[in-house]
């Protein structure tokens, strides 16, 4: 069950690869993001020292009441991937062009997994030639539904 979507990401960024990986994350990050709860807006993924984390990932307090002083919503989150995972990605991310980023993050069973992918940015023709295409595809779906 999908939890958090970055919405603008496909509008924003062209994915190359896609992975999904597992969250390291504290209880009560858990019961918001249950909730629907969060923003993968502005998020991305950085590798330091041979793990992956998610920055800019915004997960707010399940109760306000009840949570520590210290609880940072924004703080960077251990993302678990294979060793081999994390040496590809490295690589990737050193090419010129291409960034990680999270595109959901979604339930298995009892476990929270977060999808990112390999994205290279779209550029503004990029972007306006997407919309003239999911118009023309509006169009035709709303044409063939009347008639």
């Amino acid at each position: 069950m999908q939890l958090v979507d970055y919405k603008k990401a496909h509008l924003r960024f062209a994915p190359v690869e896609t992975f999904s990986a597992g969250l390291e994350l504290v209880g009560s990050e858990v019961k918001a993001l249950r909730v629907k709860q969060g923003s993968l807006d502005g998020a991305r993924v950085i590798i330091r020292g041979g793990e992956a984390f998610i920055v800019g990932m915004t997960i707010p307090p399940y109760q306000a009441a009840n949570t520590k002083k210290s609880y940072d919503p924004e703080r960077a989150r251990r993302l678990l991937l294979a060793k081999k995972e994390i040496a590809y990605l490295a690589t990737e991310e050193a090419k010129k062009g291409l960034t990680i980023i999270p595109l959901e993050v979604y339930t298995a069973g009892r476990l929270v997994k977060a999808r990112v992918a390999i994205v290279r940015g779209k550029g503004k023709e990029d972007r306006r030639e997407d919309l003239k295409k999911r118009d023309a595809a509006r169009e035709t779906a709303r044409i063939l539904k009347r008639g």
